[in-house]
Formats: structure tokens, sequence, C-alpha cells
């Protein structure tokens, strides 16, 4: 079972805007979820977002063009599979956003709820952003859970993450029209160097903010990435009536 959360730990979680849990899943589990996502992603079972539908560098042009069906994301992971069910609500994890919220987690069905892949062939760059740029809540402190389905290094496509970056106070000119954080802006020079890529290795949790600078490289090993991603808020955090955050409803965790 995977340890509550240190004090040390949320503090990190707290200033830099993202803490690794080492050794959050067992090699069991992370087996069977990784199990699961290869047949999904093998049977191509739906709903998914392939790398074609969003076109970011180094994606096919279409469905239609070679590589077209390399798989971005198997969606709706907590409707998908009991296994990603039980994963999504598991008590640690309450436990450990119960810990940093101060109140009952929730989980968020609508955003990220996915396993994610990086294909060595076709699988796009992810360039610098927000998570929090297209969701809409009363409130921004809602905080992700990544897990790593495999060894994780900015080689193979893991994510690199600015520590801080979730509480500065960004200006629009910094973003471009996608709100990615741009790269050509000489006032995020200083912030894109600080950028840290944690080695992750099988079962364990990246925990980052919604508001936390992060991005990934393409993947130039041999084996696709897997990596299961959840969002949570506060119960006192609601989605804003009318968009999409609030198009289905949220489950709440129990510590």
């Amino acid at each position: 079972m995977a340890a509550l959360p240190t004090d040390e730990q949320i503090a990190v979680l707290r200033e830099q805007g993202f803490v690794v849990a080492r050794g959050f899943a067992d090699a069991g589990r992370v087996a069977a979820l990784r199990a699961l996502s290869e047949r999904h992603l093998r049977d191509h079972v739906a709903p998914i977002e392939y790398e074609a539908d969003l076109r970011y560098p180094g994606a096919p042009e279409s469905r239609q063009a070679e590589g077209g069906q390399t798989v971005r994301r198997l969606l709706s992971a907590y409707g998908r599979d009991p296994l990603y069910a039980q994963w999504a609500t598991d008590p640690a994890i309450g436990q450990w956003l119960a810990r940093y919220f101060g109140e009952t987690p929730v989980l968020s069905t609508v955003h990220h709820n996915c396993v994610m892949t990086k294909h060595p062939a076709y699988g796009s760059l992810t360039g610098w952003h927000q998570d929090i740029r297209y969701w809409s809540f009363s409130d921004t402190d809602l905080v992700s859970c990544w897990l790593a389905l495999g060894h994780e290094t900015r080689a193979n496509g893991g994510l690199s993450f600015i520590p801080g970056s979730h509480a500065a106070a960004f200006q629009p000119a910094q973003f471009d029209a996608k709100k990615f954080f741009r790269d050509d802006e000489p006032l995020n020079a200083p912030w894109i160097a600080r950028a840290v890529c944690p080695d992750l290795e099988p079962g364990d949790v990246v925990f980052f903010h919604c508001r936390t600078l992060h991005a990934a490289q393409g993947n130039s090993s041999d084996r696709v990435k897997l990596s299961l991603v959840h969002t949570y808020h506060p119960q006192s955090c609601h989605p804003l009536p009318g968009t999409r955050s609030a198009s289905q409803p949220g489950v709440p965790l129990a510590g």
C-alpha cells in the first residue's frame, strides 16, 4: 500500500507545483494496468484520441495519412474498465489529496481521466502549457495524479516541469494563440531554463498542480510509453455551469 504523504512532500507540492511519490503503486497493479492498456491500445477500444486529431509537431497530417491511426490517448478511463476506476478512486490517492486540499477530493471524469501514450513513431511533441487553460472551475487549485506504467525519461517523452510556475502571474503575451508558453519569448527563457524532467520507475506517481507548466518531447525509444492520469479538485471547488468541465459528474474519494 502506498505510504501516506509526509509534511515535506506536501510542502514540495505546494512550493514547486509538483512532487514525485516513489513506488506508489505495487508491481502487480502496474502490470495489470499496463496489460489492460496495451490490449485496449492494440484493439483500438473507443473512445480514443489520435495524434492526427491534434496535429502537434511530429503528428501525422490526418487519420488517413501514414501513421494516422497512432493513438494519443485512451479516453474516459474511469468508465472504460473497473481496473481503471479502482485506481482513480484508490483510498491512497484520496488520503494524499485530502491532506493537500484539506477536504474531500473529487475526481473529474471530464479532464484527463485517460491513458496517455507516447509512440516511438508519430508520437508528437507537447509544448509548454498549463492544464487549467481550457478548464472552467470556481477555483484553480486542481491537482493531477500521473502514474508511470513503465520507465519514463526525457528520452522517451517523460514529462518535464517548471518548478514554481504554478504560482507565477504570467502575462497573456507570454503565451501563443493556443495558450502554449512561448519558447521564443525572452521573458520565458529564464523559466524554461529551470525545467526538470524526473526519471520515473513503473509505479511512481507525480502529483502536479494544474497551473504548473509542463511539456514532453518525442519518444526516441523502441517501446510505447504508457501513463495513467486523472485530475482532482476539492469538494468546495465546482465546475462552472454550462461549461465542458460540468458536462459529467465528479466522483468524491474516500480517504
